[in-house]
Parts: structure tokens; sequence; C-alpha cells
């Protein structure tokens, strides 16, 4: 073949590789241009899918929107974080408490109750008659009964605490239940579960329930000797990274001890050394109950409901873990609990009730203050109305987060009248609602949207004037130790701070 034929077939060749290679790419840019079409109807399909179970779940409008708007800026990730952190549970119901209820029949005592409360001899009582409505609403959204015959004792550190805990535990007979959001593996923590451990020995039933990110140092290699020490532990909701559980976000942040069915303590404190020692910020200040008399059944009865949930089903109603009482001393409680398995916030909407009927005082401790549109708008109303509203914050936080967005809602009460005061002796985890002299609650639960909606909580509510004068009495030496907040120094606050405070308040629907 002549160099001129050579040269022609080659032009050929190349002509045919050419088209060849431009029809493949111009297949593929059309198999992209549908793929990413695709993608694209995708991606709408399930913003708007999500968009959809978001109004589903969540009736508030404002977290709803904050959602929706992270959902739309940061589509996988606010998907995910939704998943994970934002749906509402309480729809779905965690567990279902209807069988427990029935069981131990206190339904049908919450209707005895509700008839006993027209009854003479009970409303002469002045503090049950004078919170006769909010002892009903917890009867309905709670069927948390009423007792009276309690003796309660107030404790104000973590020192007082442990040392009457490690007193009722060594006197032991029969069982010991704990339940702790933070049970850490450091002194305090290992002192307290080798005190178990030899009751364990001695034959008492020692049962121990610790939430699985609160106590995220609780070792499974620690938990397994607890086990082999003769222990029964149970983890709330373990959580497998990296499958996140769907519900990570909904936490038991109770503190329940119950000795022999006679002895139970509840309040703000955990177990681990910074409650004793304290932190980085100073020493910790927090509040405590020990309590004797038939309001110790009702804290066994919520241990006894989550031990139901951790354990796959144990239910522990038999009468030794309920014991009669023979304290005769008369302090009007009720144990009020609320999560995501109840139907109401329960602990919220007493704490709204309280707040709305306050004629003389509204006295709040608090380490985190986020509370939702009612809450506030019922505390600014009371000051407005002429109640002296007062409230301690820490001056400095262990989550600058919510440390930033409950100093966002400072301005706004202090326009209508609320006092508002910095803890500075160290960190205020305290965590007192006190209103009227006749009616206080100490418990687990904060001010704050989490544990209103989110956390399993559980609160003491008291109808006793010697114990609100008691508690009173702290609150008042905590504002000795505090420093007022005036209007004139917030107004001049630098503008950072500001800053921060209105971004974090942005954020805080989504905490």
């Amino acid at each position: 073949m002549s160099g001129g034929g050579i040269q022609e077939g080659n032009r050929y060749i190349c002509k045919f590789m050419y088209d060849g290679i431009m029809t493949g790419l111009l297949a593929s840019i059309i198999s992209m241009s549908e793929i990413r079409s695709a993608v694209v109807v995708l991606y709408f399909v399930i913003i708007a899918a999500t968009v959809i179970v978001i109004v589903h779940d969540l009736r508030d409008p404002v977290k709803a929107l904050s959602w929706i708007l992270v959902i739309t800026l940061l589509p996988v990730a606010g998907i995910v974080f939704y998943m994970v952190f934002g749906r509402n549970y309480r729809k779905e119901k965690i567990f279902n408490r209807k069988e427990i209820d029935d069981i131990e029949q206190i339904g049908s005592l919450c209707r005895v109750q509700l008839r006993e409360l027209v009854d003479p001899e009970i409303q002469h009582i002045e503090p049950i008659e004078a919170n006769k409505d909010i002892i009903t609403l917890l009867l309905n959204n709670n069927k948390a009964l009423l007792t009276v015959r309690n003796r309660v004792k107030i404790l104000n550190d973590g020192q007082t605490k442990f040392g009457e805990l490690f007193e009722a535990i060594r006197n032991a007979a029969s069982s010991v239940h704990l339940e702790y959001y933070i049970f850490e593996n450091d002194d305090i923590g290992r002192s307290l579960t080798e005190l178990l451990a030899q009751k364990a020995r001695e034959g008492v039933e020692v049962r121990l329930i610790y939430d699985d990110v609160g106590s995220w140092s609780m070792k499974r290699r620690h938990a397994r000797r607890l086990r082999a020490a003769g222990i029964r532990v149970h983890s709330f909701m373990p959580v497998a990274f990296p499958w996140l559980t769907s519900k990570l976000n909904n936490r038991n942040h109770r503190k329940i001890v119950v000795v022999d069915g006679k002895v139970g303590f509840t309040g703000g404190i955990n177990v681990a050394d910074r409650y004793v020692r304290g932190t980085r910020f100073g020493p910790w200040r927090d509040t405590h109950l020990r309590i004797e008399g038939d309001a110790v059944n009702m804290l066994q009865a919520v241990f006894m409901a989550d031990w139901y949930f951790v354990s796959g089903g144990e239910l522990l109603n038999d009468e030794k873990y309920f014991p009669k009482s023979r304290i005769r001393t008369r302090s009007p409680m009720q144990i009020a609990s609320s999560g995501p398995d109840s139907d109401w916030a329960s602990i919220m909407q007493a704490f709204f009730a309280a707040i709305n009927k306050a004629k003389k005082s509204i006295y709040i401790s608090t380490p985190y203050f986020l509370p939702n549109q009612a809450i506030l708008t019922a505390l600014k109303v009371a000051a407005l109305s002429g109640v002296d509203v007062r409230i301690v914050l820490p001056y400095r936080s262990d989550s600058k987060i919510v440390y930033w967005a409950s100093r966002s809602y400072i301005g706004e009460m202090l326009d209508a009248g609320i006092k508002v005061y910095f803890f500075c002796k160290g960190f205020n985890h305290s965590k007192i609602l006190i209103i009227d002299d006749n009616f206080c609650s100490v418990g687990s639960a904060n001010m704050d949207i989490r544990s209103f909606e989110d956390n399993f909580e559980v609160s003491a509510v008291m109808y006793d004037p010697r114990v609100a004068e008691e508690l009173t009495g702290y609150f008042m030496r905590d504002i000795g130790n505090s420093v007022a907040v005036t209007p004139e120094a917030w107004e001049n606050r630098p503008n950072l701070q500001a800053a921060c405070e209105s971004i974090a308040r942005l954020a805080s629907p989504l905490l």
C-alpha cells in the first residue's frame, strides 16, 4: 500500500475512534445529567418527607421551624441529627407504663384520692387545701399518689448526701435499688460499689440502673465486675457507636436510691468525685433529699417501672419492696416523674400551675435556664402582677452553649421585674422551686426544655411549710453568695457577649 493510502487509513481509524469517544462522552454526559436530575428529585423528596415528619412530630412551631431550617441548609447532616436528637418520642411511647400501673392498681388508687380531696378531713390540712389543684393535676397527668406521712431531711452538699447514703446502705437488710444519670468509676464511685458488693455478699438484693450516655466512663469491664460481685446492673438505653440509637437524645436523668423500701434519696447529686470535691469553678453547691415514709413507696414505683424496662420485663411487685411505713410525721408530698414514656410533660405542667397560682413569692434555683414559652410567660406575668420572683443561676457553667442560651433570657426577665442573681461561690447545681411558703420541689429536673420534654426526670413535690421555710433559708443564703444582675449593668454588657447569647438562643430549640 502506498504511503498516501496508509495515511488515509490512519485518518479513517482516528476519525472512527474520535467519533466513538465523543459518542461515549455524550452518552456519559446525558447519563450524568439524568443521574443529577434524579439526585435533585430524590433530595427534594427526602427533604419534603422529613419536613412532614417534623411537622407531625413537633407541636412547638419554633422548634419545628428551627429543625426545618437546619435540614434545608445542611440536608444530610441535618436529617441525621434530627433522627438522632430531634424526634418527639412522647407520641410513640418508649415503653408502656399501663401494664405496670394496672398491676400496682395505681390508677384505681388515684381515683380514690381524687374523691378524697373533697373530704373535709383532708381539706382541713391547710397546705393540701391550698395546693389541691396541683395535687389533682399530678394525680390526673402522672398518677402521682399523694402521701402525707413522711419525714424529709434536706442534704445541701455532696459530703452530707454521701454520708447519709452510705450509712443507709450499711444498714440495709433486704434490698438496695439505685438509679443514676452519672455513675463515675472514680474514688466516690469505687467506694460506693465496694459497699454495694459487700451488701450483696451479705445476701442483700442490689440493683443498679445507670444511664449509658451520662455514665460513659462506666466501662463494660467495670459493669462486669459489679455483676461478678452479685450486683444486678443494667444500663439505660445503651448507645452503640457507630450505630447510633435513635433515642440518644432521651436520657435517664433521674437520681433515685431506695433502701429496704423504707429510706429514699432523690435530688440533683449524681455519683462522682466533683459532687464532693468541686470543680475548677470552686465548691459544688447542690440539693438532695433523704425521705422516710409513704413517699418512699412512690420512689420505689418509679424505679420499678424503669427496672421493668431495662431488664426486659422483670416486675418488682413483691410486697417486700413496698413495706408499710411507721412514720407518723406529717409532710404531704407527691413523687412526680416525667419522660417520653408519659402522655404529658407532668413536671413542667406542675411547675406551670404552681407559678400561675403564686400570690407572694416564687424562688427558683437552676443550673440551666431554658424555659419553654409557657413557663417564661407565667414567670413574667407573675412578676408584673406584684409577685416577688427571684432566680439564682450559676455565674459559670459546665456547658457553654446552655450558659449563653440561659443568659439570653435575662434581659426580658429584668424588664418584667424578675430579680436575677449569679451564684459566685462555686457552681450551683441545685434544682429548687419554692412558691408561697407552702409549695416546693426538689429533684432532677432543671428549668429547661430538655428536662421538660426529652429526659426521664423525677421530682419530690412537697406541700410542707416547714420544708419550704428551710429551703427558703438555704435559698437566701445562696443569694448572699451571689451578685444581683441590674438592668443598667446588663444593658451595658459587651456586644460580643450579647451576640453569643443571641446565637445560642437561636440554637436552643435544638438542644
